[in-house]
């Protein structure tokens, strides 16, 4: 196990670095001066033009400009914001947990709902109960997320006065609160991901009910019960897995039309105002953070493929 964990983060190193090359890349395809931008109404001085441009090592070679980006990366700088004027590494710090708060319940809501709805449509194919459950994940799928949150806050901020429409509360300071300003907005990325997960579990656990050894388990006389979640599920997740990592970094990375619609300060919300401000290093390291996260789930994936199904540790 620990060899082929070894293995695993060896081949992440590459991944890594090949990114951050591309992130920095891109960030020069960018139009505008960065020093335009900061200079301000001083924009027509060029000594404060240069002094902007050495202060931000933009006066140096792409390569040099690279080599003290990622210098400052693996010590923990990602720089400073050029609208806020303040460390990146802190704006994301404030911004991430409301991302993972937000995410993790939009996660679960997912599994719950998806997985069992998957199970059941496989186990009752062509029934009504499949039909429903096809009926519903289509939905799911179908519906844009902006009009969900609308028709939510519609019903249950303004007909039944149950949830706050917009905001956030952190938490820390009330926990009830928390959770009434969130669950709407998991909700509406939980419903979507949940379909995912409701067709994928299901046609997962109709190739493992075809297998020889379902029928081999039914013929020994176990129950039903036993043959589908002992046996038929467990190699019916494995692929479910994968699906599982690359969404739960699509919710960490940042909703942003949710985050828009209920007004949720998260990663999201981040990077449109970031975008709309040209605050470049804000991108850059928001779009990092999210790359690392992607590689470390998939890392956790493939940690999870051996648990899950011991063979794939010589694999």
């Amino acid at each position: 196990m620990l060899g082929f964990l070894a293995r695993r983060v060896g081949q992440t190193i590459p991944t890594l670095l090949f990114v951050s090359v591309l992130i920095f890349g891109l960030q020069q395809l960018m139009p505008g001066d960065p020093a335009l931008v900061l200079a301000g109404e001083e924009r027509g001085d060029p000594a404060v033009l240069a002094q902007i441009r050495a202060e931000l090592n933009l006066d140096k070679p792409l390569p040099v400009q690279y080599a003290l980006w990622l210098q400052g990366v693996l010590t923990g700088d990602l720089g400073y914001s050029w609208r806020i004027r303040e460390p990146i590494a802190a704006v994301i710090a404030q911004k991430l947990p409301v991302t993972l708060q937000l995410g993790l319940m939009a996660f679960v809501i997912a599994l719950l709902i998806g997985i069992p709805m998957g199970i059941l449509s496989a186990v009752r194919k062509d029934t009504p109960l499949d039909w429903s459950a096809n009926a519903v994940g289509l939905a799911g799928l179908s519906l844009p997320n902006f009009w969900l949150g609308i028709m939510l806050i519609l019903l249950f901020s303004v007909e039944l006065g149950w949830l706050p429409p917009s905001g956030y509360v952190p938490l820390s300071e009330d926990w009830r609160q928390s959770l009434a300003t969130t669950i709407m907005p998991a909700f509406v990325l939980g419903s979507g991901i949940a379909a995912v997960f409701m067709r994928h579990m299901r046609s997962a656990m109709l190739q493992a009910l075809a297998e020889d050894y379902v029928r081999t388990a039914r013929a020994k006389g176990l129950a039903e019960r036993v043959v589908v979640l002992k046996h038929a599920l467990r190699n019916a997740l494995v692929p479910v897995v994968t699906l599982g990592a690359l969404e739960l970094g699509t919710l960490l990375s940042g909703a942003v039309l949710t985050e828009q619609v209920f007004s949720i300060p998260g990663f999201g919300k981040l990077i449109v105002d970031a975008v709309f401000n040209r605050d470049y290093p804000v991108v850059q390291g928001v779009v990092l953070v999210t790359a690392v996260l992607y590689v470390l789930l998939n890392l956790v994936a493939d940690v999870l493929y051996v648990l899950i199904n011991p063979r794939l540790r010589h694999a």
